[in-house]
């Protein structure tokens, strides 16, 4: 090697080439370091809802370092989605000299087993609400599923202007619904809809002068459903044939 110029000269051109190259992104480096490039705002692209300007000013004055160019928009994206009903958050740098932060909230459609909140999306998260919701109550990994039919079955249950406070999934995968009326209906673990259809298709003729009496209702036949009273007595029989399932 060392009595070959070609090979010498090639040697002394990549390091040259290097060196150049390591003092090119040190320069670049200090200089946007410089505190002439200050992030001189954080906008938000719509007015949240339900997260405070104090909360948001926190993570504003605590969590975002940097200037224009060094602030780490993944850090900061993280910090803001940490905060309560904060579902999804969107960071871009703005010229000149600031972020544009989009906040996407969670629209909360019930409580959670008591215990946490269930967003429109069927996701399960935690904050703190006075809404009026109903209650959901399932396994950890069934939220979507409940949230899904919820949505199917209070767009049945339309006509007979009721609404649905609890919807329950059992571990054995079987469904009840409590009505806002105190009523409790068994639907078991197929045909939901169909069988609260044939429900809101019979109630106005069988059960709607009997609706402060009966507050049970087992829709769990193929062909029909059985009312009860508080006491256990079967008050109503709309059995055609078939098993409960």
């Amino acid at each position: 090697m060392w009595d070959n110029p070609a090979l010498l000269r090639l040697a002394a051109n990549l390091l040259f080439g290097l060196s150049l190259l390591l003092l090119l992104y040190g320069a670049v480096r200090f200089v946007l370091h410089l505190p002439v490039f200050p992030l001189n705002a954080v906008e938000l692209s719509s007015a949240p809802k339900q997260v405070s300007q104090e909360m948001l000013e926190r993570v504003v004055h605590e969590q975002i370092q940097g200037n224009f160019f060094t602030v780490d928009i993944n850090r900061t994206r993280r910090a803001f989605e940490q905060l309560p009903w904060v579902r999804k958050v969107s960071v871009r740098r703005k010229f000149p000299w600031s972020l544009e932060v989009e906040v996407e909230e969670h629209v909360a459609l019930a409580r959670w087993n008591s215990v946490a909140l269930v967003n429109t999306h069927g996701e399960i998260f935690t904050a703190e609400s006075t809404q009026q919701l109903p209650d959901f109550v399932g396994q950890s990994d069934t939220s979507a599923q409940v949230a899904g039919l919820y949505g199917e079955l209070s767009a049945v249950l339309q006509p007979l202007q009721q609404q649905i406070v609890q919807l329950s999934l059992s571990p054995r995968f079987a469904w009840q619904v409590r009505l806002s009326d105190g009523m409790v209906l068994e639907l078991g673990r197929e045909q939901m809809r169909q069988r609260m259809e044939r429900f809101v298709a019979v109630y106005p003729y069988s059960l709607a002068t009997l609706a402060n009496t009966v507050k049970h209702v087992d829709l769990r036949y193929r062909n029909g459903f059985s009312a009860y009273l508080p006491g256990g007595a079967e008050v109503q029989s709309k059995r055609i044939s078939g098993n409960k399932v």
